[in-house]
C-alpha cells in the first residue's frame, strides 16, 4: 500500500473511532452459524442492551438454505431471513445474513475478511460466537473465523480498506454442554426475566426451525387445523422455556455472585457467556460495565 493510502486508512481509523464512541453506547456484534444460533443464546441480552440505547446486531454466516426437512435453496434462505428481520425488529436490533450455503461454511482467508469487515464495522465494543467445539461444523468454522479476527481487527495493514479497530473488543463465546477438551464456563451471567416473554416471540417468529423442526422434523410436526397448531406452539415455547430455565440452574453460583444471594436465587431464565483468552481481558468491574443490566 502506498504511503499516502495508509495515511488516509489510519486518519479515517481515527475520526471513525472518535464518532462512533460520542454518543456513549456500546456496541456489540454477535455471529451465529444460522438464522437461529444468535437468537437462542443472545436474544435475550440483545433486548436488555437495545433496551437502554445501545447498539447491537446479529449476523449469521450462513443463509441457512438446508435448515428443513422438505425445503430446501434460495425459497428456504428467503423465507429465514425473513423470519429473523422480524425477530430483530421486536428485539430492537440490527440484521446480517451472509450468503453462504448452510454447512459449507469454511475457515478461508476470503472469509476471514468478511468476518473482520463487519467486526471493524460495527467497532464493536463486544464480539461474540459459538465455542469452537461444537457438534456443527458451521458453528465449529464460525468460531474459528471469529477468533482469528480478535487480534486481526486491529491491524492496520490486514484488509486496509476497512479502519483498523483503536481498541481491542472483548471476544465471549455463548454456552453450550460440550465437555471436551473444555466444558463451557460463565465468566458472565444474565438475569433475562424480565425480557423472556419478548425472547421467546422472537423464536417464534422461526416457525421454520421451531414449529416445523428444522431440518430433522417431519410432515408430522405441521398442524392440520387450528387446535393442532396451537398445542405445537405450546409445546414449543414450553420447550425453549425449560431450556432458558435450564440455563440459570446449571449457572445458579455465577448469577448469586452477579446479583446477590437475594435477586440471583430467584433468577428463572438465565444466558451466559464464556470470555474468550483473545481479545481484550476486561475484568469483573468492566464487564458490569459492559453488560449494564447485571450488578446486585
Amino acid at each position: 500500500m502506498k504511503t499516502h493510502q495508509l495515511l488516509f486508512s489510519l486518519i479515517l481509523s481515527f475520526a471513525f473511532s472518535c464518532f462512533a464512541a460520542d454518543d456513549g453506547k456500546l456496541r456489540i456484534i454477535c455471529f451465529g452459524a444460522h438464522p437461529d444460533d444468535c437468537e437462542l443464546q443472545a436474544g435475550g441480552s440483545a433486548a436488555l442492551w437495545a433496551a437502554q440505547g445501545h447498539k447491537v446486531k446479529f449476523v449469521a454466516t450462513t443463509n441457512g438454505d438446508i435448515g428443513h426437512w422438505r425445503d430446501a435453496g434460495g425459497p428456504l434462505a428467503q423465507r429465514r431471513k425473513a423470519e429473523v428481520e422480524k425477530a430483530h425488529a421486536l428485539l430492537g436490533i440490527s440484521t446480517e445474513v451472509l450468503d453462504i450455503h448452510d454447512g459449507e461454511l469454511m475457515p478461508t482467508l476470503e472469509n476471514r475478511r468478511a468476518i473482520l469487515r463487519l467486526i471493524r464495522e460495527w467497532n464493536a465494543d463486544i464480539v461474540m460466537s459459538h465455542r469452537p467445539w461444537d457438534y456443527h461444523p458451521d458453528h465449529r468454522y464460525t468460531a474459528i473465523l471469529v477468533q482469528d479476527a480478535a487480534f486481526m481487527v486491529a491491524v492496520p495493514f490486514f484488509c486496509p480498506d476497512v479502519p483498523a479497530l483503536k481498541k481491542n473488543p472483548v471476544f465471549l463465546y455463548y454456552t453450550d454442554r460440550f465437555q471436551k477438551p473444555n466444558p463451557s464456563k460463565a465468566d458472565i451471567t444474565v438475569d433475562i426475566d424480565s425480557v423472556i416473554e419478548k425472547k421467546l416471540d422472537a423464536l417464534a417468529f422461526m416457525e421454520s426451525q421451531f414449529l416445523e423442526g428444522g431440518c430433522l422434523g417431519n410432515a408430522s410436526l405441521l398442524p392440520k387445523d387450528a387446535a393442532q397448531r396451537q398445542a405445537r406452539i405450546k409445546q414449543v415455547r414450553d420447550g425453549q422455556d425449560k431450556r432458558f430455565r435450564t440455563v440459570a440452574d446449571r449457572f445458579r453460583k455465577e448469577l448469586i455472585e452477579w446479583y446477590g444471594a437475594e435477586r440471583g436465587a430467584k433468577v428463572r431464565y438465565a444466558e451466559a457467556f464464556e470470555l474468550c483468552e483473545y481479545g481484550r481481558q476486561p475484568g469483573k468491574e468492566e464487564l458490569r460495565k459492559l453488560f449494564p443490566f447485571t450488578g446486585k
